[in-house]
């Protein structure tokens, strides 16, 4: 009976142990679970924050690409209206041309007619001793009595005869070379006046032409900057005109200084400088006149690892708003790329 108490009491305490150690655990369990509890709540805010955050930059999503949307129809608008001012400016030109060269026709023509009538006139006051006006309106000779007509005719001829050749139809010819100069007057004032409303045509052409490059250039210029400068990392680059005073034959260089270098023409740079800054120029344009897609082929052949890794940087920068295809043989190009085709 004492060993089975011994061993009756040996359990008991056993038991006792393992009673505080369960309690022990079954508090833990419950700070535990209370602290689990907690972080489920606070992820849940985190989530339920998020999910605001996310329908907010959804919408601010939508509403960007909307803008870009309406800013590319007005891109492609400006487009086409240069486009079409381009065209009449060209039309307007030929017309010009055409108008000058019938106009110097005409005043050929015209001094040809002052000529034959200067002639004719100075042969009616020279054989007929009048003027040309006094010619038409004299009236017609009343014979002599007794005087038939035929032998008035045959008096005439004979006096004709003894006077020489002369030029019976001075007169009609006359009245037809008036009239010819002033058909000819009429046409040479109408040509002066097309001549002025087509001038008036080219001065409105140029002046829409020279504001829509000018805000193109504007554009373009900037981006180009913005890129340059991310491309040449404390470097400089711009776009300038070789003649500001004169948009429509004015030039375009391109100035370029990477960091560290003393130098601004494209041909004192290295081949993969001058190869990323014509990149910074073409995507300063992409950026101004925004397409769906793009194609370039071997684009980025000289450049080095750096420069291979800022031009990276760069389609990287353009890939969320459009395609980009690129032909290349360059390993790292390849790896950034989502589709490869070619073998």
């Amino acid at each position: 009976v004492m060993g089975r108490r011994t061993v009756v009491s040996a359990r008991v305490v056993d038991l006792q142990a393992r009673l505080g150690q369960l309690t022990d655990e079954r508090v833990a369990a419950a700070a535990q679970r209370d602290d689990l509890e907690g972080r489920e709540a606070i992820t849940r805010r985190l989530v339920d924050s998020v999910d605001v955050r996310m329908a907010v930059l959804d919408v601010r999503l939508e509403t960007l690409r909307e803008h870009r949307r309406q800013q590319s129809e007005r891109v492609r608008a400006v487009a086409a209206r240069l486009d079409g001012l381009r065209r009449q400016r060209t039309e307007a030109e030929t017309s010009l041309r055409e108008t000058r060269e019938q106009q110097s026709r005409l005043e050929i023509e015209r001094a040809e007619t002052r000529m034959r009538i200067e002639n004719v006139t100075a042969t009616i006051r020279s054989e007929f001793d009048r003027e040309p006006e006094a010619a038409i309106e004299a009236p017609c000779p009343v014979l002599p009595d007794g005087v038939l007509a035929a032998a008035r005719i045959a008096e005439l001829e004979r006096e004709l005869k003894l006077m020489g050749p002369i030029n019976p139809l001075a007169l009609a010819e006359f009245d037809l070379l008036k009239e010819r100069y002033e058909f000819l007057q009429e046409q040479l004032d109408d040509i002066r006046s097309t001549r002025k409303e087509l001038r008036r045509v080219i001065r409105s052409v140029d002046e829409e032409i020279v504001s829509v490059f000018a805000a193109a250039f504007a554009e373009v210029s900037s981006h180009f900057t913005e890129l340059f400068e991310s491309l040449f990392p404390g470097g400089q680059g711009r776009l300038r005109l070789t003649d500001p005073d004169n948009l429509l034959e004015t030039g375009i260089e391109v100035e370029a200084r990477p960091s560290g270098k003393n130098v601004k023409k494209l041909s004192l740079l290295s081949g993969g400088e001058r190869s990323l800054t014509a990149l910074a120029f073409l995507f300063a344009v992409f950026r101004s006149l925004p397409s769906p897609f793009y194609v370039m082929d071997e684009v980025e052949a000289a450049l080095d690892d750096v420069n291979l890794h800022r031009f990276l940087g760069l389609v990287d920068q353009f890939r969320d708003d459009a395609q980009l295809v690129i032909v290349s043989h360059q390993k790292r190009t390849m790896e950034a790329a989502d589709c490869l085709y070619g073998g």
